[in-house]
């Protein structure tokens, strides 16, 4: 198997188990519940994993208009669970158009963009989005036991 064809096995995954970690929250109101210590709520890191995905592999790789709006992506409220589940439905259909329009040898390539101190590779970035996303899958599974009991 060729690592994009793993790499979209992996975001595919994992926006589908995010989408049932929104679904499972018993009280949709808790996806913006915020505790002492804890700066982002489930329905903020939400709303940041798709506004990054969207602008590194979307607008980027896939050459979508997508225009990020990083700021929203933590201080919007209240977005209806439905409208964050649609949101992560478009984004996994758009990581699969935008990774088939990749080669093998297209992963050596710099990335266009500066993300981190220094260029590296497409390759290298994303396998960085797919640990970004585990990560805060992982805060939002915490987060969603921790309000429900």
């Amino acid at each position: 198997m060729m690592l994009i064809d793993t790499l979209k096995i992996l975001f595919k995954r994992d926006l589908n188990k995010l989408k049932d970690e929104i679904s499972l929250y018993q009280n949709e109101v808790n996806l913006w519940h915020t505790e002492k210590g804890i700066t982002n709520c489930a329905g903020n890191l939400c709303l940041h994993l798709i506004g990054n995905l969207n602008c590194y592999i979307g607008a980027e790789i896939g050459k979508t208009d997508y225009v990020r709006k990083r700021n929203l992506e933590f201080s919007q409220k209240n977005v209806p669970r439905i409208e964050l589940i649609k949101k992560i439905e478009a984004t996994i259909l758009m990581i699969d158009f935008a990774l088939d329009k990749l080669a093998e040898k297209d992963l050596q390539k710099e990335y266009p963009i500066l993300v981190f101190t220094e260029k590296t590779s497409t390759g290298y970035l994303l396998i960085h989005l797919t640990t970004h996303l585990t990560y805060h899958l992982g805060q939002i599974n915490y987060h969603r036991r921790l309000l429900d009991n």
